[in-house]
């Protein structure tokens, strides 16, 4: 399961010498036929307690979550909380390299409950996430 967190229903408008020219849909289209074994879901939500929602309903059950939370990761302890949660491993994935950027930035509440993390990639950073699953 892939889940995206606020803003990222802009790919490919927002910023795109930070984020690309690529939706997150015509991304998502090219992770399905790149790894066509995989049954991957996608999830975006703008809202904090959606997000939160989302982590927990499939966060028992599904074999790995890809979390991007967005601004959501430096501010929502919430979220950080719902990780910890969960028994289903998450990794934690960023277009951006955040350390290059705003020091607010530089804060995870996620991290700590994560799997790995994954930055500064582009949109490949899913890509290596879903990899990081398939080699265990």
């Amino acid at each position: 399961m892939i889940i995206n967190g606020p803003n990222l229903n802009l790919l490919g408008k927002r910023e795109p010498e930070v984020y690309g020219a690529t939706s997150f849909e015509e991304y998502f289209s090219h992770l399905q036929m790149t790894f066509r074994d995989v049954q991957l879901a996608y999830f975006q939500s703008n809202i904090e307690g959606e997000l939160i929602d989302k982590i927990q309903e499939v966060g028992f059950s599904y074999d790995g979550i890809i979390l991007n939370a967005a601004a959501y990761t430096h501010t929502s302890v919430g979220i950080g909380d719902a990780v910890k949660a969960i028994t289903t491993p998450v990794v934690e994935v960023h277009i951006s390299n955040t350390f290059k950027r705003e020091d607010f930035r530089h804060i995870s509440y996620i991290s700590a409950a994560a799997k790995g993390v994954i930055l500064g990639f582009g949109l490949k950073s899913y890509e290596l996430a879903v990899q990081s699953f398939l080699d265990g």
